[in-house]
């Protein structure tokens, strides 16, 4: 319902080049800039300019950026009382979320959800939480289950609505015969020495890791890197280290690990959100799947659901 130019200003103003907004909006790169020098036109002002490799919006373009989040919020609000007029929840429901998110929780409120309305389809994306967002943007998605993160969306950004969900604790990962195996907790800072296992430099666990230190008061020694969760535990077994892993978060049964919690006041978290594209959480089928994955997370007694 939106002007699909005012669509490509939006993708292109979060992915900085027309290549990467025409491979998020599934066109080419030259119907992206089409599109946008029509609008250019047409408005006759001037929305783009080019900084090195990147293009950035002209002061218009920005003024035009915030008229399109509006029409966009009101766009996605218009679907959503119109779908309310239509019996039953069917369609397509497509859901993004971390791994751990997704393995734990995700699937299992998707596939309820499905079973429940024979005419729904429910679709899954596993990804990190920064192109989780840029599903939702992008339209591939209609939630995003994520954890906030430096460079994501501020909580006020106007394309979306994001809402907590849960608080996941942390627990302390060493292997089998550490000195720390045998306790019934441990202060995060005791493990100030250790060599530390995180995910890469932009995976969000290395985030999570080097966060939850600075708070304890020390600079993790960063011994290895791995891109999921088993190759943590895989590293941390054999002895390569120390780590952090959320209670959600799936070890190998093999790995001989030792999951140790810890006891800091406050004891680290990851706190995980709910994210639509601003306008459309009252969307019938939008809203049964938010409410699937709450019931999910409120069935659990390893994390706490937090108020919506």
């Amino acid at each position: 319902m939106i002007d699909p130019r005012l669509r490509a200003l939006r993708v292109l103003h979060e992915h900085g080049t027309v290549t990467a907004a025409a491979a998020a909006l599934h066109l080419t790169p030259s119907t992206v800039s089409q599109q946008l020098r029509g609008l250019a036109r047409e408005l006759d002002v001037e929305l783009l300019e080019q900084v090195g490799r990147r293009v950035q919006l002209t002061a218009a373009g920005y003024a035009l950026l915030r008229h399109a989040d509006l029409l966009a919020a009101q766009a996605e609000s218009a679907r959503a009382e119109l779908a309310a007029h239509r019996a039953g929840i069917a369609g397509v429901l497509r859901i993004s979320a971390m791994p751990t998110a997704l393995a734990a929780l995700v699937a299992a409120a998707a596939a309820r959800l499905r079973d429940e309305n024979p005419g729904l389809t429910v679709e899954l994306i596993e990804d990190e939480s920064q192109h989780c967002f840029e599903t939702l943007l992008a339209g591939d998605s209609d939630i995003a289950i994520v954890l906030p993160a430096p460079g994501g969306p501020a909580p006020d950004d106007p394309r979306f609505e994001q809402r907590p969900l849960l608080s996941e604790p942390l627990d302390l990962l060493v292997p089998v015969g550490h000195p720390f195996a045998g306790r019934a907790s441990v202060a995060l800072a005791d493990a100030a020495h250790e060599p530390w296992i995180t995910g890469r430099a932009r995976i969000t666990h290395h985030l999570v890791v080097s966060a939850a230190c600075a708070a304890a008061g020390f600079t993790p020694r960063i011994a290895g890197q791995a891109v999921d969760f088993p190759g943590v535990a895989a590293m941390v077994s054999h002895g390569f280290g120390v780590s952090l892993v959320p209670r959600l978060a799936f070890l190998p049964p093999e790995s001989a690990v030792v999951r140790v919690p810890l006891h800091d006041d406050p004891a680290p978290v990851r706190r995980h959100l709910s994210a639509v594209r601003r306008g459309s959480a009252e969307h019938p089928v939008i809203a049964a799947g938010l409410h699937a994955i709450r019931e999910v997370c409120a069935a659990r007694t390893d994390i706490t659901v937090l108020d919506d």
